[in-house]
């Protein structure tokens, strides 16, 4: 049965939105690689949203060593964690859709895993760039938020992750048959360090405009936390664990970790810890209204720890939703922190030895007390 939407307009205006067929299977392959925020990378990895860049259309997939490409990928991705993203297109009216899919791009991962080398991923990737006349350093540089290691690192990150067969499988339909979704929640399921999932990105026209719908299959809570398990000891970090990681790895900044932390635990309504194996987190967060909102998160590597500045996670909250909102409060951190976040969309990093200087952590504080006092104010007066 098909669904409809409603698009209430500025004019008070109510425009009725059917549910529609993509014509072609390309049509559907075009959007993704125009607008790859349709694979919706917040529904993936809540606490982490996937950003994407596409090496290519139509990546050769072969079956031995020197072989010609037997098969032909959709598309292939690549996140920010370097994690290879292989995609594989179907329309509902598609009879393959119903199981023989499944077996098409377990095949194109078994053999991608085996064959494919992270320099033709590499040339892959720079030749889309070039023909959509774009550097190629700087596409990684917007994807990894200007940190210039990481993208001297980044090519070594996905050859990592392709022979440790860290990959990720995406059907993706307008619709997902209910016996598919089945398939993939259970594979998901088994699946170590291999990720499998539906997209379903359903469209709804009306008078002269259009909607697109995506939503993610598979990515369930028992999914979820037998891969974190397995990556984690199913350990999640907490206070004392942290801690003593920082003493380990960043013993330098012990105290001013303990200051943003205990500062932290003041303001805000709770501590989210992460589960990285190697990746010791945790992340602020304030409750107002029944939404969550978070500001910034802590992360201790080994060798470098960073504080994120999540303007991502805004643009879905009120009253940080406005692009002026988010520009004002990136002024005020570009101000006290004497960096240049130049884009209040994504997630930039800055140093943990920014905040050595004298006045600078308490300064970012009094930025995040702003921060929370314009949420609880719009929220009391637009209740």
């Amino acid at each position: 049965m098909k669904e409809t939407i409603f698009l209430l307009k500025e004019d008070k205006q109510l425009v009725e939105m059917a549910e529609a067929q993509y014509l072609t299977e390309d049509e559907l392959q075009t959007l993704l690689e125009d607008y790859p925020n349709l694979i919706s990378g917040d529904q993936i990895d809540q606490d982490n949203p996937r950003r994407w860049v596409l090496v290519c259309r139509e990546m050769g997939v072969t079956d031995g060593e020197n072989a010609a490409g037997r098969w032909s990928l959709d598309h292939l991705f690549i996140d920010q964690d370097g994690i290879p993203t292989l995609i594989e297109v179907k329309r509902s009216t598609d009879t393959r859709i119903r199981r023989e899919v499944i077996g098409q791009i377990l095949d194109y991962a078994a053999n991608a895993v085996s064959y494919w080398s992270v320099d033709e991923i590499k040339n892959q990737f720079e030749q889309t760039c070039q023909q959509k006349n774009k550097d190629a350093n700087e596409v990684l540089l917007e994807l990894l938020q200007g940190d210039q290691a990481a993208v001297a690192n980044y090519w070594e990150v996905v050859s990592t992750n392709l022979k440790a067969g860290k990959i990720r499988l995406l059907l993706v339909a307008d619709v997902i048959p209910r016996e598919m979704k089945r398939i993939i929640e259970f594979l998901n399921e088994q699946m170590n360090t291999c990720t499998i999932l539906g997209v379903e990105i359903k469209q709804f026209t009306g008078p002269n405009v259009k909607t697109l719908v995506p939503r993610v299959i598979g990515a369930t809570t028992k999914a979820q936390s037998q891969k974190t398990a397995r990556a984690t000891g199913g350990e999640r970090w907490d206070e004392e664990r942290f801690f003593e990681y920082v003493k380990q790895r960043d013993s330098m900044h012990y105290q001013l970790y303990e200051r943003i932390y205990k500062e932290s635990v003041n303001i805000f309504d709770s501590i989210s810890w992460g589960t990285g194996s190697k990746t010791a987190s945790f992340t602020p967060k304030l409750f107002v209204n029944g939404i969550t909102f978070q500001l910034f998160a802590i992360y201790v590597y080994s060798g470098s720890s960073t504080i994120e500045i999540q303007f991502q996670y805004l643009k879905s909250r009120k009253p940080f939703d406005d692009i002026e909102k988010r520009n004002q409060l990136q002024d005020k951190l570009n101000s006290t922190l004497n960096a240049n976040f130049g884009n209040a969309e994504q997630r930039p990093n800055i140093k943990v030895e920014v905040f050595d200087a004298p006045g600078v952590l308490s300064a970012f504080f009094e930025v995040v007390r702003w921060f929370i006092e314009e949420v609880r104010d719009y929220y009391k007066v637009n209740s």
